[in-house]
C-alpha cells in the first residue's frame, strides 16, 4: 500500500501504529477525527486504520468513502462487525500477523474493485546464495569453508534445483583462486562427439569445420576453477580422457600432439547416483574416486523447510535490488509453502516467487493468492463486499460505454441528444426532475433490456450488467420485474 491513513485523537495509539506500519515497510499519514474527512477528500488513501470510538462516526466515514477500504481498531470488549469497505475489525493491542492480514484485505479490496485496472510486469534474477539456519545448510556452509582454501577436487551431490552451482561458486570465491576465472560446463547439454573439443580445444584442421585453432574450457579456466556440471551424463570414452587429466594434469588439443599443462581446480556435480551407475557399468569407478575427494551433499528443500521464510526474504531483497517491487507473505501463506514437498527445490521456489512478483507487485500474498498446488490447510479467500453504489455505477458506465461503442460514428452527435433509448437527456427540463425516480426508471429499463437480450437467463443478464446474479435477483424483486408471456 502506498499511503495508509491512521485516524485517532489518541497520540499514544498513533505512535504505536506508526511504528508497526513503518516496520512493515508501508508509508503512512496520521490525522485526527476533525480533519480526516477533509484529508480523504483532498488526498485520498489506499487504506484507513481508524480507532472505533463511535459506531456513528466510523460508519459515517465508511459510507462516505466507499472506494476506500477501512480497518476498525477496537478494544477487546467493543462490538463492531466488518462489511463492505469496512474490510476488517481488529482488537488492540495490535500484533504483526493480524495487522498484516488486515492490510492484505485492504489490498484485495482495492485490487479487485470494479473498473480498477492493474498493470504488472517485472523481471527478477535467479536466487544465488546459500541462505538458511537449518542444520543441513549449516553443514554445507561449514564444508565449503573447510575445503575452499585447498585445491582438493570437490564432488557436489544433490537433486536438480538444490543449488549445486551455488555451492561450487562459493567454493571458488572463498578460495585463493577467486581472482581467476570460474568456467561452468554442462556435460549433459553438449553432444558426446563435441565434448572433447569443448573441454580440450582443437587445432586448425583437426576436423571438418575447424578453420582455426580454438582453446578449450581447461585452457580458459587456467588459474581458476572448472565446474563440470552433470558429470554423470558424460560419455564413457570422455571419462577416460578426463581421468588422465586429473591424474597427470596434462592434456592435448584435438588434432594436436603437444601436451599442455593445466593449473585448474576441478569441481564436479551430479543429480545421479554414481555408485549405482558404476554397478551398471555406466560410470568409471576409478574416475569416481578421483572426483570424490571431498563430497558435499546439497540438501533438498523439503529437508530444510524451516529455511523457506529466510529464502523468501532473501529472494525479495534480490528482487528489490533489481529496482522492482517484491512481494510479502502472510504467515498463513508461508506456513502453506512450508507444507509443500518442493520437487523442484530452490529453483521451484524462486520461479514461484518470480511468478507472484509479476501477479502481485509490491503487495501482500495470502494463501488464497498462491497457485492451487501450493495451498495447504483451510483456505478462506476473502471476497470483498462492495456497496451497491459502486456496483450500480460500474454497471451503468459499462452499459453506456457499450452502447456508445456500438453506435456508428456519424450517429454520436445525434445520440448525445437522444440518449440511450430516448431516456437520457443532455439538458435539464425547465420544470426540473426527480433524480431518484429518473434513475430508477433508467435502471428498470436497462435491466429489462438485458433480460430480453439474454432470453431472460438471469445469470447471463447479470453478467451483461456487470453485477452478481444475486444482486440482479434482488433488484427484480424490488422493482417487481417479471417476464410477460406473449400471446
Amino acid at each position: 500500500m502506498k499511503n495508509i491513513l491512521l485516524v485517532s485523537d489518541n497520540q499514544e495509539l498513533i505512535q504505536n501504529l506508526e511504528t508497526i506500519v513503518t516496520f512493515m515497510g508501508e508509508s503512512c499519514q496520521s490525522r485526527g477525527f476533525s480533519d480526516c474527512e477533509r484529508y480523504l477528500q483532498d488526498s485520498g488513501a489506499d487504506a484507513v486504520l481508524i480507532e472505533h470510538i463511535s459506531p456513528a462516526i466510523v460508519s459515517g466515514l465508511v459510507d462516505k468513502f466507499p472506494h476506500i477500504p477501512f480497518v476498525a481498531l477496537v478494544e477487546n470488549n467493543s462490538q463492531a462487525s466488518a462489511g463492505c469497505n469496512l474490510v476488517s475489525v481488529i482488537a488492540t493491542p495490535l500484533t504483526y500477523p493480524v495487522l498484516t492480514q488486515a492490510i492484505h484485505r485492504c489490498q484485495e479490496y482495492s485490487r479487485r474493485k470494479p473498473s480498477l485496472s492493474r498493470t504488472s510486469g517485472t523481471k527478477t534474477r535467479l536466487f544465488r546464495s546459500l541462505i538458511g539456519k537449518s542444520e543441513q545448510i549449516q553443514i554445507v556452509r561449514r564444508l565449503v569453508e573447510q575445503v575452499a582454501p585447498t585445491d582438493a577436487t570437490v564432488l557436489i551431490l544433490g537433486e536438480s534445483g538444490t543449488g549445486k552451482e551455488v555451492v561450487a561458486r562459493n567454493v571458488h570465491f572463498l578460495s585463493e583462486r577467486k581472482d581467476g576465472p570460474f568456467i561452468p560446463v554442462n556435460c549433459g547439454a553438449i553432444p558426446g562427439e563435441l565434448l572433447e573439443s569443448e573441454l580440450f580445444g582443437h587445432e586448425k584442421g583437426a576436423f571438418t569445420g575447424a578453420i582455426s585453432a580454438r582453446k578449450g574450457r581447461f585452457e580458459l579456466a587456467e588459474g581458476g576453477t572448472l565446474f563440470l556440471d552433470e558429470i554423470g551424463d558424460m560419455p564413457l570414452q570422455m571419462q577416460v580422457k578426463l581421468l588422465r587429466v586429473l591424474q597427470e594434469r596434462t592434456f592435448e588439443r584435438v588434432g594436436g600432439n603437444k601436451p599442455l599443462q593445466c593449473n585448474v581446480r576441478i569441481i564436479a556435480a551430479t543429480h545421479r547416483n554414481l555408485e549405482t551407475m558404476i554397478s551398471e557399468d555406466k560410470f568409471r569407478e576409478d574416475l569416481y574416486y578421483r572426483l570424490n575427494v571431498f563430497p558435499i551433499d546439497s540438501p533438498a528443500l523439503r529437508q530444510r523447510k524451516d529455511d523457506i521464510p529466510l529464502l523468501l526474504q532473501e529472494l525479495n531483497s534480490r528482487i528489490q535490488g533489481d529496482g522492482v517491487e517484491g512481494v510479502r507473505f502472510t504467515e498463513q501463506a508461508i506456513a502453506s509453502l512450508m507444507e509443500h514437498e518442493w520437487a523442484g527445490n530452490v529453483r521451484e521456489l524462486s520461479n514461484l516467487v518470480e511468478r507472484l512478483t509479476i501477479l502481485y507487485p509490491g503487495q501482500i500474498v495470502d494463501i488464497a493468492d498462491l497457485p492451487e498446488k501450493y495451498q495447504y490447510g483451510d483456505v478462506q479467500a476473502y471476497e470483498p463486499d462492495y456497496p451497491e453504489e459502486i456496483l450500480e455505477r460500474e454497471a451503468f458506465n459499462a452499459l453506456f460505454a457499450e452502447a456508445a461503442a456500438q453506435e456508428p460514428e456519424e450517429d454520436l452527435n445525434e445520440q448525445s441528444h437522444e440518449g440511450l433509448n430516448g431516456m437520457v437527456s443532455s439538458s435539464l427540463p425547465e420544470e426540473g426532475v426527480n433524480l431518484k425516480e429518473y434513475l430508477s426508471e433508467l435502471e428498470v429499463n436497462l435491466i429489462r433490456q438485458a433480460l430480453d437480450n439474454q432470453d431472460w437467463v438471469v445469470a447471463r443478464a447479470a453478467d451483461k450488467l456487470g453485477m452478481r446474479r444475486t444482486t440482479l435477483v434482488e433488484k427484480m424483486r424490488k422493482y417487481d420485474i417479471q417476464r410477460t408471456e406473449e400471446a
